[in-house]
């Protein structure tokens, strides 16, 4: 879908609801938030070094004004997806994604969550017992595969503050559950999986109607 380019978070939601699925960075497909904002939305390196970019500072406002679902949704990466468009999308992606096993490191992650309500990235990491040397980036990956199987998503984000009071760095992502974001209904649609599937393969296709079947299927996984 082409649109002209967006000047503000506003426009952005807009444009979220409208075609329900839209990936934050470049995939390669012209199918992205960064490549259908405006320039001076995009990354902006300064000359003292430092770095302007609203589309990364609008992700929170559009989670809280939206009340869509943000995640590590395609491939593992990060998207928007319309709370009309979230029902398929959670149906289908929790039939090939099962609930974790119990006993198990994914299940221990969503049971904290559903006990603690919200938690940012770091202090879920800590609560799961990853603290030691290079456990990053394996509590990451159950991370990532919970997103994948839209267990998880990110309420907003949260900002360090400097002696000022000003907000700066990246920020980190504040988990929590899709049932306790959007609510339960929206988790589990009077349909089927496969029923799911056909009506975002036919939305994907309205999206990028150039793209193959097999690069869709790959969307889908």
């Amino acid at each position: 879908m082409k649109k002209e380019l967006l000047h503000s978070s506003l426009e952005l939601i807009d444009y979220i609801n409208q075609i329900g699925f839209l990936p934050l960075l470049s995939m390669g497909l012209g199918w992205s938030a960064e490549e259908v904002v405006d320039e001076d939305c995009r990354y902006i390196k300064l000359p003292d070094g430092s770095w302007e970019w609203l589309l990364w500072k609008w992700k929170g406002s559009i989670l809280q004004e939206s009340g869509c679902a943000y995640g590590k949704f395609f491939n593992r990466k990060a998207a928007f997806i319309s709370k009309a468009w979230w029902p398929d999308f959670c149906n289908y992606r929790r039939s090939i994604y099962p609930y974790p096993e119990e006993g198990s490191v994914e299940e221990s992650i969503l049971d904290i969550l559903r006990s603690e309500g919200s938690m940012i990235t770091r202090e879920l990491r800590a609560a799961c017992g990853f603290t030691g040397p290079k456990m990053r980036s394996k509590f990451d990956a159950y991370l990532a595969r919970l997103e994948m199987g839209g267990y998880i998503v990110t309420e907003d984000f949260v900002y360090p503050r400097d002696r000022h009071g000003r907000e700066y760095g990246w920020g980190w992502s504040l988990l929590t559950t899709p049932e306790a974001l959007l609510g339960r209904e929206l988790c589990h649609p009077d349909r089927t999986p496969q029923e799911s599937r056909e009506r975002m393969i036919g939305q994907f296709r309205k999206i990028i109607p150039d793209a193959s079947e097999k690069l869709i299927d790959s969307l889908l996984q």
